[in-house]
């Protein structure tokens, strides 16, 4: 038989299937899955080495989800890109998955292992990233890869006041919470989502609501290891320790290390004296002997010595490293207007981490084109977050964007978003570019303070200010202490990173990254709640700061002015082959653009000062503006015929002024009026043609009436008589007598 194909069936609570199938597709793969719902599929695969490569110390996971575009029928972008590297969208997913997978490795295992997770077919309402994590894990399942899972991920909404589990794109938007959570059977190792505003007691009903889920689909893994025989995982020995060695580091060195974390020494300052009490344990041993043992006893003094000094510290003395209470938060700076010629900026440090944020406001044309497989379409909003190696003292050259960088980024995206006017509110284009210059624990969360800041320094009307904070765990032996505004030391050897964002009146946007097996809802909670006063007390020194929006833009930021159309006017407006648009643009010296939406058209008039936006506007609003009878309107005579002249009274809007009606005077030929092309002249509109519906127009209603002047009733017209068509529109027969009739005599 060529396959032995193995399925499962995971059933929602509302009916729908997941199916998992292993033994048909990526057989020579240490594991592959493919996990299918409604159409969707994605192939998981995971390969790992099968020893690990001298000197490494630590898990070298590679973790990788694309999507490819022929599975939902489209072409990718570009013929030479060819879906070779991933977008901003996919690295996100990978990192969804890297997060959830990566604590759950032996700490011993250090072979390199690579998660590939593609998606091969695209329903177009099913998200795929709820279903990427379990095909990843379910790989590692499996596979005889030693891992601590399985685990599975999913998202959780709350549509309509109700929470719902990996819902379809179209539901989305109905949604006031949005996460992703990813857990074991036993525990929430990951959270991340962006919410509208939502209590604390709100999301750890989501993520509670999301654990029980994943238990069952835990469940499910399990059992297909049980059926293929994979619950044995392959032997291996990556580590060769000594116990005699790790004892004389702790012994020596712990005093030492404990006298330094209780300094409440800077960052720097800490690191050096750390790295001079190895230095010092190092110096009793000899050049070969050190060429064999260095690795190890770094190894000990960072996981043994250094990494107990400071939990002890805290869990026994409730002191930190840098000498602050538990929930106490670090000296805050504010300040607005930094830069003189961005659009809007912001310089915010909080202790020894600092964002220099701007804001730059643009057209329509500036917004970030979105082209993903099953997302098209443009962000209004866009932030940008920049870790340069100088803000943590490193010596070494800026290379591409990181993974890292595009996460932080995200983050703090989906924290300022819902604060963010777009649409008829805010025609501009908005970007926000965080460079962070000092780095100490919680760089995203200053970028979403500064940013903050900028786009109220920039004139945006921010519906509330948002700030945010970063908490820690230390928890050891029935012991824990929650940390308010973590360092980056106590991220590194903590227990929890959780990354809380929203205004005075709920959530907006989460980040939590569990270490520790066995995390209580309670503890959770708490930490929820401490970061909730830590997020407040932020909050009052952005306000401090910049109580409110600056009232108007910056003199030298372009102004922009959005009108609305029907949508009928939007092709008059462009005109033929952007004819009409394009010279507008070009003699105006503006910029406009025009969508559509809800049968609307909305035109966006960029321009660099107000008579170039008021020159644009008055063009767009006269192609536009529907004449009204009874109206008095100052035109242009465009072409004289014989029975009289059109003027345009509107751009794009002429109409025939009759020679009976220039003057009181009778005139047989339109030379005597002394009209000719060019000639402003003020006319009223006195109505329409009843055959035709053209415009009728009248100057001589606006002159004063001569003496004696009686206007004679009308008679029913008797047609047009006109002389091979040139004087089609003059009156003749009865009208003409009309007309002599009405003469007055002087």
């Amino acid at each position: 038989m060529l396959f032995n194909e193995t399925k499962k069936t995971i059933t929602l609570g509302d009916g729908r299937t997941i199916e998992i199938s292993t033994g048909k597709l990526a057989k020579q793969a240490d594991g592959a899955v493919v996990v299918k719902m409604g159409g969707t599929m994605l192939l998981g695969t995971v390969v790992a080495a099968k020893d690990a490569k001298p000197d490494v110390d630590f898990m070298p996971l590679s973790v990788e989800y694309r999507e490819k575009y022929a599975a939902a029928g489209r072409y990718p972008g570009g013929f030479l890109k060819r879906e070779a590297r991933p977008n901003d969208s996919e690295i996100l997913v990978s990192r969804l998955i890297d997060r959830a997978l990566r604590p759950l490795f032996p700490a011993d295992y250090h072979a390199e292992v690579f998660v590939n997770v593609t998606l091969v077919s695209a329903d177009k309402d099913i998200q795929p990233d709820a279903l990427a994590g379990l095909a990843a894990s379910a790989a590692l399942a499996v596979s005889d890869i030693p891992f601590g899972g399985p685990i599975s991920e999913v998202r959780v909404a709350r549509i309509d006041g109700q929470m719902v589990i990996n819902p379809g794109f179209s539901q989305m938007k109905a949604a006031d919470l949005d996460l992703m959570v990813g857990a074991t059977y036993d525990n929430v190792l990951m959270v991340e989502g962006e919410m509208k505003e939502v209590s604390e007691e709100t999301m750890i009903e989501a993520i509670k609501f999301a654990h029980d889920e994943i238990k069952k689909q835990c469940g499910v893994q399990m059992e297909l290891m049980r059926e293929l025989g994979k619950e044995a995982k392959r032997e291996y020995c990556h580590e060769t320790n000594d116990e005699e060695l790790r004892a004389r580091v702790i012994a020596e060195t712990y005093d030492k290390a404990y006298a330094v974390a209780t300094s409440s020494s800077a960052k720097h300052e800490r690191s050096d004296a750390f790295d001079a009490i190895v230095e010092e344990f190092c110096a009793q041993f000899s050049e070969e002997e050190l060429a064999e043992k260095a690795g190890l006893i770094k190894k000990y003094f960072h996981d043994d010595v250094q990494k107990k000094a400071m939990r002890s510290m805290i869990l026994d003395e409730g002191k930190r490293l840098d000498g602050r209470r538990t929930d106490e938060i670090r000296e805050i700076a504010c300040e607005t207007d930094y830069l003189p010629c961005a659009h809007g900026s912001a310089l915010f440090t909080r202790g020894e981490t600092q964002s220099l944020t701007t804001v730059t406001l643009g057209t329509k044309l500036d917004q970030k084109m979105i082209d993903e497989v099953l997302v098209q379409g443009d962000e209004q909003f866009v932030l940008h977050y920049n870790f340069p190696p100088f803000s943590t003292g490193e010596a070494r050259p800026v290379r591409g964007l990181s993974r890292r960088e595009v996460g932080h980024g995200n983050l703090a995206w989906r924290a300022l978003k819902p604060m963010v006017p777009l649409g008829e509110e805010n025609p501009y284009a908005v970007r926000v570019v965080s460079d962070i210059l000092e780095s100490n624990g919680s760089s995203s969360m200053a970028t979403v303070c500064a940013g903050t800041l900028a786009l109220m320094d920039a004139g945006v009307k921010l519906k509330k200010p948002v700030s945010g904070i970063a908490m820690g765990l230390i928890t050891e032996g029935g012991k824990f202490a929650i940390l308010s505004d973590i360092l980056g030391d106590e991220d590194h050897l903590g227990d929890m990173d959780f990354k809380v964002t929203g205004t005075a009146d709920g959530i907006t946007a989460t980040q939590m990254d569990i270490k520790v097996d066995g995390l209580p809802y309670e503890v959770m909670e708490k930490a929820l709640a401490q970061a909730k006063a830590g997020r407040l007390h932020i909050l009052g020194k952005l306000v401090e700061a910049m109580p409110e929006p600056r009232e108007d833009y910056k003199p030298f930021v372009p102004r922009i002015v959005q009108i609305v159309i029907p949508s009928d006017f939007i092709g008059a407006v462009i005109g033929p082959g952007g004819k009409v648009i394009q010279e507008i643009q070009k003699t105006t010296g503006t910029t406009i653009t025009i969508t559509e939406a809800d049968n609307k058209g909305f035109v966006d008039i960029f321009g660099p000062d107000k008579e170039a936006l008021d020159a644009a506007l008055n063009r767009v609003k006269g192609i536009v503006a529907v004449p009204e009878v009874g109206e008095v309107y100052t035109g242009k005579i465009r072409s004289i015929v014989p029975f009289g002249a059109f003027v345009e009274i509107l751009p794009g809007k002429d109409a025939l002024l009759h020679i009976s009606e220039i003057d009181y005077k009778r005139y047989e030929t339109m030379e005597e009026t002394g009209l000719k092309e060019g000639d402003m002249i003020e006319v009223k509109l006195t109505g329409t043609d009843a055959k035709t519906g053209k415009y009728k127009l009248s100057r001589r209603v606006l002159l004063e009436k001569p003496e004696g002047w009686v206007e004679k009733a009308p008679r029913e017209d008797r047609g047009d008589r006109g002389n091979g068509g040139d004087r089609g529109d003059r009156p003749r027969g009865g009208d003409r007598d009309r007309d002599r009739g009405g003469r007055g005599r002087r």
